[in-house]
C-alpha cells in the first residue's frame, strides 16, 4: 500500500488555501482547518471588501475629480457641496459583503476539487503529542465536539486581528475596526481616522471620496511613514487638497461615545469630535492559546511565528506563513510562503523568499505602487544606486485623462544599469508597477526598459521614459 503524505493547515486565508492547493496536486492527503470561511480576513473582512469599495470611490473621486477638465457636462443632480454624485453605502457594503462571501465560496470549491477537506473548527498543536515526535492538531469543531487529526507536516497560517487602543474599544456602531465598517447603511458624516499607515490611509481617502468629512490622526510626522517619501508627500497634498484635515505628529490615546457622536482624546489633552471613528493602529498576530510554544515553536517578542526562508519555523515538521509571521502583510507574500512550505516539505523544487521581488500597492487615490530596493534603502547605504523620478505632468496621456499628481521613480545599480527598485504613484498603480518588477525579479537592465515598445500614447510610456534617462546618464558618466 502506497504511503501518502498527509498535511494539516490550520487557517484558509491565501497561506492556507494556496498551500493546500498545492500540497493537493503533489499528491498529499490536505485538511484545511478553518473557523471562518476559506479566503480568511483577506477574502473576507480585509484585502477583497477594502477594495470593493474603494473601487467605488475611485469611480467617484474620477468623475468629481475631472469631468469639467474633460468637458463632460451634468445638467441635473448637482449636490449641495458642489459635487455630482452621491453614494448608498447600504447598497455599497451589501455588494462589498456578497462579493467576498462568493470569493468564499469559490477558494473552498476549488480546494475540494482539488481533493482536500475543509473542516470548520480552530485548530492548536497538541503538545503533548509533539514531545514524542507525533505531530497531531486537536480541533474544535464548529458543533462543540473535538477531533484530533494525525499530520506529517503543519502549516499555520492563522493571520491577525486588528490592535485595540485599552481606552478605544470598538463598538460596532460608532468606534469601529476595519472588519465593522461594512455593517454600516449609513455614510458617514465626519469620520476621524486614527492611523496614518496603510489601511488609514486606504480608509481615509476611501470615505473622503464617498462624501464623508475625513479627519486622518498620525501619530508620526507625515502620512504612510512607510512608504517612499516623495510618494507619500503626493498622496498627503491630494488629501488635504481635497478638503481632508490630516492632523499629524497627533497620537490618539482615547475614543469615547458620546451620544450620537464621538470623541477622540489626543495624547496631548486635545479632542476631536465626529459621528464615528475608525481604529487603524495596526494589528496582532492570531498565535495565542494554539500550543505553539509549548510545542517548540519560537515566537518572536511581538507574537510572530519565527520563520526562515521556506516558511520552517523552530519545530520539525512545522511550517507557517502568512500574517501570524509578520514577514509582509500581503496577501502576495502569504501565499507565497504558503506554497514554498509545501514545495520544500513535500521535495518539490523551491527557490527561498525574495522580499526584493516583491511589489506591494497602496490602493489610495492616486495609487502608490513599490518593488525593490527603495529610497530608505539607498539613503542608509545598504546598496549604492542612481535614481531619476519622472512627474506624470509630463506625460501626454495623463494630460489627456485630466492626471495631475503622480510619478515614476526607478532606481538601478551605476555600473550595470540593473534595475533594482521602483516606485508608481498614478492611478492604477497597482498594474503600472509590473514591468518594473519583471526587471527586478530578472536583472534587466535600463537599457532593456528603454529598448522595449511602448504604447503611444500610454502611462506606461513614462516607466520607459525613466529608464532612458537613468540609461543616458550612465552613457554620459562612462564617456
Amino acid at each position: 500500500m502506497e504511503y501518502v503524505t498527509r498535511i494539516v493547515i490550520i487557517g484558509g486565508g491565501p497561506g492556507g488555501y494556496e498551500a493546500a492547493l498545492v500540497a493537493a496536486q503533489l499528491g498529499a492527503e490536505v485538511t484545511v482547518v478553518d473557523c471562518d470561511g476559506l479566503g480568511g480576513a483577506s477574502v473576507l473582512t480585509d484585502c477583497v471588501p477594502s477594495k470593493t469599495l474603494i473601487a467605488t470611490a475611485e469611480v467617484m473621486t474620477s468623475f468629481d475629480s475631472s469631468y469639467e477638465e474633460l468637458g463632460i457636462t451634468v445638467e441635473d443632480g448637482v449636490r449641495e457641496d458642489g459635487t455630482v454624485i452621491g453614494v448608498d453605502l447600504g447598497k455599497v457594503n451589501r455588494r462589498v459583503k456578497r462579493l467576498a462571501l462568493a470569493q468564499s465560496h469559490d477558494i473552498t470549491a476549488s480546494v475540494t476539487r482539488a481533493g482536500g477537506r475543509v473542516l470548520r473548527g480552530r485548530g492548536r498543536l497538541d503538545a503533548e503529542r509533539f514531545a514524542d515526535g507525533t505531530r497531531r492538531v486537536v480541533v474544535r469543531v464548529a458543533d462543540g465536539t473535538e477531533e484530533t487529526l494525525v499530520a506529517d507536516a503543519v502549516l499555520v497560517a492563522t493571520g491577525a486581528h486588528p490592535r485595540e487602543i485599552p481606552d478605544a474599544l470598538p463598538d460596532g456602531e460608532r468606534i469601529l475596526n476595519w472588519t465593522q465598517v461594512y455593517d454600516l447603511e449609513e455614510l458617514p458624516e465626519e469620520l476621524i481616522v486614527v492611523g496614518s499607515g496603510v489601511t488609514g490611509a486606504e480608509f481615509a481617502g476611501a470615505y473622503q471620496a464617498l462624501g464623508s468629512e475625513v479627519t486622518l490622526v498620525s501619530s508620526r510626522d507625515r502620512v504612510l511613514p512607510g512608504e517612499d517619501p516623495d510618494a507619500a508627500a503626493v498622496l498627503e497634498d491630494v488629501f488635504r487638497r481635497r478638503g481632508m484635515n490630516v492632523m499629524s505628529r497627533s497620537r490618539a490615546a482615547a475614543a469615547k461615545r458620546v451620544g450620537d457622536r464621538v470623541e477622540v482624546t489626543l495624547a496631548d489633552g486635545r479632542v476631536i469630535s465626529g459621528t464615528h471613528c475608525l481604529m487603524a493602529v495596526g494589528s496582532i498576530p492570531n498565535t495565542s492559546g494554539m500550543g505553539l510554544e509549548e510545542s517548540g515553536v519560537r515566537l518572536t517578542e511581538s507574537g510572530h511565528i519565527w520563520t526562515d526562508k521556506v516558511s520552517r519555523t523552530s519545530a520539525p515538521g512545522v511550517y507557517a506563513a502568512g500574517d501570524c509571521t509578520g514577514v509582509l502583510a500581503l496577501a502576495s507574500v502569504a501565499a507565497m510562503q504558503g506554497r514554498i512550505a509545501m514545495y520544500h516539505f513535500l521535495g518539490d523544487a523551491v527557490a527561498p523568499l525574495n522580499l526584493k521581488a516583491v511589489s506591494a500597492n497602496v490602493f489610495t487615490d492616486p495609487e502608490i505602487a513599490t518593488v525593490g530596493y527603495s529610497q530608505a534603502d539607498v539613503g542608509k547605504g545598504l546598496i549604492d544606486a542612481r535614481v531619476v523620478k519622472l512627474p506624470l505632468l509630463r506625460n501626454p496621456r495623463a494630460k489627456m485623462q485630466g492626471i495631475r499628481d503622480g510619478f515614476v521613480k526607478m532606481f538601478c545599480r551605476p555600473g550595470t544599469g540593473i534595475v533594482v527598485g521602483g516606485v508608481v504613484v498614478a492611478p492604477r498603480a497597482s498594474e503600472l508597477i509590473h514591468p518594473i518588477s519583471i526587471a527586478v525579479d530578472n536583472n534587466l537592465t535600463v537599457e532593456q526598459i528603454a529598448n522595449a515598445f511602448t504604447v503611444y500614447p500610454s502611462l506606461s510610456g513614462s516607466v520607459a521614459e525613466v529608464a532612458r534617462q537613468l540609461h543616458t546618464r550612465k552613457a554620459q558618466r562612462e564617456s
